[in-house]
């Protein structure tokens, strides 16, 4: 039995045996820069976006054990484990938009939960950490519970460190969800005024934005789709699962505010990975 973390990782994952180049080129180095602003006083909170299906978790869980390797815990919370029940989405979509009944833009998380996470990590008190289940569309009864210290929170997801828009770019639809199901721009409109408000406060909390930047909305669609063909082999019959219609539907919420942070977030984050179609990097890293 290898001994390795990283080879063990790797077979855990069902990642190929040359990932360990990934490892060694990309994540090695991130891993050492964020080690260097970390300190065992105050935990450093890593915020890590990337649009879906761009290898966050998988990054994620490549830096616990490189981090762990340099004496430093490591917990990583993810945005959609954030995610509003769906009692509670379904009570937004019939009080301000339908569309607010599909998980994904701001307003169908609580941002309230992810901060009183990171007040409780940064003041060493025992927290935990909820966990939402895609396959049943639905935010589990059972959190994991962790307790302190803890010196690097890795915190994950499609829209952290997410910027609102400027409202004249809110005016025009970008795809058939927003013509059809949004002509008055009012779900786009709520969304964008979260961003402004409880989401700002949340992102606020990041000291160190890492940006996992694809080429484009169609490598998104790419992506979640073998994300969903994975999750329907493993869970076939949970009522999550979506066929390529209820797929390509379900990606148009996210199409707006991907496209916006494409353009926005490399400007910004402290360090940005190109993302090549086979979900791993590829060229120089921004900022390493």
């Amino acid at each position: 039995m290898n001994g390795d973390p990283i080879d063990a990782l790797i077979t855990g994952l069902g990642l190929p045996a040359d990932y360990r180049d990934t490892v060694e080129k990309y994540w090695q180095p991130l891993a050492t820069a964020i080690a260097r602003r970390a300190t065992h006083t105050s935990p450093l909170v890593v915020g890590i976006n990337g649009a879906q299906g761009s290898g966050k978790s998988t990054l994620c869980a490549f830096l616990e054990v490189l981090l762990k390797k340099r004496g430093l815990r490591t917990v990583t919370l993810s945005i959609d484990d954030l995610y509003l029940k769906r009692e509670e989405r379904q009570a937004l979509a019939n009080e301000i938009h339908p569309l607010f009944a599909t998980r994904g833009v701001p307003g169908t998380h609580a941002p309230g939960l992810g901060i009183s996470i990171i007040e409780s990590i940064c003041a060493g008190r025992t927290f935990a950490l909820p966990r939402f289940d895609k396959a049943t569309d639905d935010r589990m009864d059972e959190a994991q519970p962790v307790s302190g210290p803890v010196d690097v929170l890795l915190f994950e997801g499609w829209c952290v460190g997410c910027t609102p828009q400027a409202d004249e770019e809110l005016l025009e639809p970008v795809n058939d969800l927003e013509r059809n199901e949004d002509p008055e721009g009012v779900w786009r409109a709520v969304a964008n005024l979260w961003l402004r408000g409880d989401y700002k406060k949340l992102f606020d909390q990041i000291d160190m934005l890492v940006m996992l930047k694809v080429d484009g909305f169609d490598a998104v669609i790419a992506n979640r789709r073998k994300q969903e063909e994975k999750l329907r082999a493993s869970r076939p019959d949970a009522p999550g699962v979506m066929d390529d219609a209820a797929l390509a539907r379900f990606c148009q919420h996210y199409e707006r505010l991907t496209l916006h942070m494409l353009e926005d977030l490399p400007h910004r984050a402290d360090m940005v990975f190109e993302i090549g179609p086979n979900q791993t990097p590829k060229g120089p890293a921004k900022g390493l």
